[in-house]
């Protein structure tokens, strides 16, 4: 999902958790290394479900010197979910997601169609 929100990243997380009853937590930067050149860092957090059946990280788009998605340059931040969601499930998390007012918009994207893709696999 690709999230628009000018919210600092741990506010938003906050928000998140409330509306969504969720239990986002800080964990360590994502880094990704740009053409062997450089690494940039960016904001992430953790909410996984009991029994390990799934995982929902919070990316920072916009990083250390650049975007994780550049294609996606509106987007501030993505939700990655990690195995299996059902529909039902996927179409309540977002419902929940665009009645937090601070959040302008909320969108399911398909990860197949950007080109930045390799970028959210870790």
């Amino acid at each position: 999902m690709a999230v628009t929100s000018q919210l600092k990243d741990y506010r938003l997380c906050f928000n998140v958790n409330k509306y969504t009853e969720s239990d986002f937590r800080k964990i360590e930067d994502l880094a990704i290394d740009f053409k062997g050149i450089d690494t940039k860092y960016f904001s992430r957090y953790l909410h996984a479900l009991p029994d390990n059946e799934c995982e929902f990280y919070l990316i920072a788009n916009k990083g250390s010197e650049g975007y994780l998605i550049p294609e996606m340059k509106e987007a501030d931040y993505f939700i990655l979910i990690k195995e299996f969601i059902d529909e039902e499930d996927l179409n309540l998390f977002l419902a929940r997601l665009k009645l937090i007012k601070d959040i302008q918009a909320a969108v399911e994207i398909n990860p197949e169609r950007l080109k930045s893709k390799e970028n959210l696999l870790f």
